[in-house]
Formats: C-alpha cells, sequence, structure tokens
C-alpha cells in the first residue's frame, strides 16, 4: 500500500468514526425532532416507525403554546442567562485580569483557590443557599435564580489564561498612555478577549438555560418558570405524558441554544484554542 493511500484509508476511517460518534450524539434530538412531528396514535405504536405517516408537527406546536404560556418561559429564560452572563463578566474580568498580570503578594494562593472553587459541585451548596435565601426573604424571584451564579470561578480561570497571551508590551503601553487598571480591563484587555468571551458566554448560557435543578428549589410561581421547568406542565399523572406537545415544547426550547452556537462557532473554536496557548 502506498503512502498516498494509506492515509487516504485512515482519514476515511477517522471520519467513518466521527460520523458514528455524531450520530450516537445526535440520535435523541433527531429522535425528540421526529416526535414532535407524530400524532398521539402514531406515537404509542407497537413497532419502531422513524418517519411520521401523517405530519403532526403544526398541531404539536399549537398545543405546546395554549397548554402552557410556552413565551412566558422562554422569556425568564432570557431575563436569567442573560442577567446572569453580564455580572459574571463583570466580575470574571477584573479578577481573571488581577491573577494573570498584576504582581501582588498571595497571587497564586488566590488562583489555587480558584482552582479549589472548580472542584465544589453547585448541588453541595444549594441546601445554605437555599436557608440564606429563605432568611433574606428573596426566594421566588428573579433575584433567587440569578445571585448564586454571578460569580464564575470558571470564567474567571478561562479569561485568565486568554489574559496569559496577551503581551505585556500593549499593557505598558496602555499606562504609559495614562490609562488607569480598570480601563485598561475594558478598553484594552476586552476587545482582545472577545473570541474567549463568545467561548464563555456559550458555556454560561447553556449551562444556565438548562438548569433544572436551582429554579425547581428556587421558585414555586409558574410565572417565574425558566423553560426547563415549563416542560413539567406537560405531565399529567391522570391523562398521561402529552409526548407530542411536550417534544415540541422541547424542541422549542433548544432552538435558541443551537442557532447561538451555529453563529458563534467560529470564535468558540478560537477562544477555547487561545485559551491553552499558555
Amino acid at each position: 500500500m502506498t503512502p498516498a493511500l494509506r492515509d487516504t484509508v485512515f482519514s476515511g476511517l477517522r471520519h467513518a468514526a466521527l460520523m458514528a460518534g455524531a450520530l450516537v450524539v445526535l440520535m435523541p434530538f433527531i429522535w425528540m425532532l421526529v416526535t414532535a412531528m407524530k400524532p398521539p396514535q402514531e406515537i404509542f405504536i407497537d413497532q419502531i416507525r422513524f418517519w411520521p405517516g401523517q405530519m403532526y408537527l403544526l398541531e404539536n406546536l399549537h398545543e405546546a403554546f395554549t397548554k402552557a404560556p410556552l413565551l412566558r418561559y422562554l422569556l425568564n429564560g432570557v431575563i436569567v442567562t442573560a442577567a446572569i452572563l453580564a455580572i459574571q463578566v463583570m466580575v470574571a474580568f477584573p479578577a481573571a485580569y488581577a491573577l494573570a498580570k498584576l504582581r501582588f503578594p498571595g497571587r497564586r494562593v488566590l488562583f489555587g483557590l480558584v482552582l479549589l472553587c472548580l472542584l465544589i459541585p453547585p448541588h453541595a451548596i444549594a441546601v445554605p443557599l437555599f436557608l440564606l435565601f429563605h432568611q433574606i426573604g428573596i426566594l421566588n424571584s428573579y433575584a433567587a435564580l440569578i445571585l448564586p451564579f454571578t460569580i464564575s470561578v470558571f470564567g474567571i480561570f478561562l479569561m485568565r489564561q486568554f489574559f496569559l497571551t496577551v503581551p505585556d508590551d500593549l499593557i505598558d503601553a496602555a499606562r504609559m498612555d495614562g490609562l488607569s487598571e480598570f480601563s485598561i480591563v475594558w478598553r484594552v484587555m476586552l476587545p482582545t478577549a472577545i473570541p474567549a468571551l463568545i467561548a464563555f458566554g456559550i458555556f454560561s448560557v447553556v449551562a444556565h438555560w438548562n438548569d433544572y435543578f436551582w429554579p425547581l428549589i428556587a421558585v414555586n410561581s409558574e410565572h417565574l418558570y425558566t423553560p426547563p421547568l415549563g416542560v413539567a406542565a406537560f405531565r399529567n399523572e391522570e391523562a398521561g405524558t402529552s409526548y407530542g406537545p411536550l417534544m415540541a415544547a422541547a424542541t422549542v426550547i433548544i432552538l435558541p441554544l443551537v442557532a447561538a452556537f451555529l453563529m458563534a462557532q467560529r470564535r468558540f473554536i478560537e477562544g477555547i484554542t487561545l485559551t491553552g496557548m499558555k
């Protein structure tokens, strides 16, 4: 076998393996979309039928939007995720800049604490947070959904790794021009960190848009439900779960995430790549 032929065969095998893996990952989403297109009588048949015999997508979407205030759930998701991301950026950028570019006693210890906090699962502090929010009276509000996630140690770590790749000469030039440290963060470092910011934004939005655990604890009013909590409206213990409208609602809920990732895909990959350069 010639080297060119061997490379072609190995390349074909790699692509085949990647396509098989992608199919395994995408199959639940494909099945969700197919189920959203089926009428009730086809969902519960005793045989596997991939493509629906009768297209029922519009009816399932109509029932999804009429059975539950789906638009309200989506609006709550936008408000909560946007507020969390904005506050996380406001906290993570100065903290990451200080850990990456400033020299002060205890800098390595503080960065070690950041790494330590990465190991703490959010479920471990859910009960203390619930008790604290109950004492100060902010449960069942937007504040209860937003405040626990305003400081992202992952965001600090990611931005710090990116800032290490920024030349010190750029910061020294900004200081010679009379910029303060906070001005350097927002006027110099922020424009250079757009790829890392987009990468972190996708991680943050996906995590908090899909979060079911904490909203289930923090709120009990339906008008505050986030999208994952909204799908519980399609569960009926007496009549059974309406799987068609449920899958249609789930499709509507994940579409913004898919669209955002596809639009920011190039910047996302660039940000992840650059944060590992140093």
